[in-house]
């Protein structure tokens, strides 16, 4: 286990991108596209899930914000809305660079994604959105109001997940 590098910016296209140089699994998938991993996870976000260049980039931002989030305060409880969940998804599914992530953001633990089957609705989103804030996000108004009292179905309960 690796030791988890704190990030030095809260851009979530340097935090992801500073992902490439440690992804060691299919590189030829993921790499061979001479893209960068941010618009590699946009592309991935066009292809399945969003039909806006700029939504896609929203929707991913904010996903990594919350990842890192998650990462780096593991006693916080955290949790997303059905929009952002997009991206968190994206993230979780494109295994090489979650991997990756997890190494290098994570101390080399994979964080696990655990959701509950019904999903909450104590305002954690907002409260998340707010936690983000306080440790150096810039998190979309728009996007986290969206969902602000229903929260995915994340397992708050469980330290490893998210």
């Amino acid at each position: 286990m690796s030791t988890a590098v704190q990030t030095r910016t809260r851009d979530p296209h340097i935090i992801l991108n500073e992902v490439q140089p440690h992804i060691q699994h299919l590189t030829v998938n993921v790499l061979d596209s001479g893209m960068t991993i941010w618009d590699r996870e946009v592309a991935l976000l066009l292809r399945d899930e969003v039909m806006v260049r700029d939504l896609a980039e929203r929707i991913l931002g904010n996903a990594v914000m919350y990842v890192i989030a998650s990462m780096e305060h593991p006693e916080v409880h955290l949790g997303v809305g059905k929009v952002v969940d997009i991206g968190v998804h994206q993230l979780l599914l494109d295994t090489p660079v979650y991997f990756a992530f997890c190494d290098l953001y994570n101390g080399g633990a994979y964080k696990h994604h655990a959701p509950f089957i019904q999903r909450r609705r104590d305002g954690i989103v907002l409260r998340t959105a707010d936690f983000l804030r306080s440790i150096g996000f810039q998190p979309d108004e728009e996007l986290w109001a969206r969902d602000g009292a229903e929260c995915s179905p994340c397992d708050n309960k469980v330290p490893d997940s998210h």
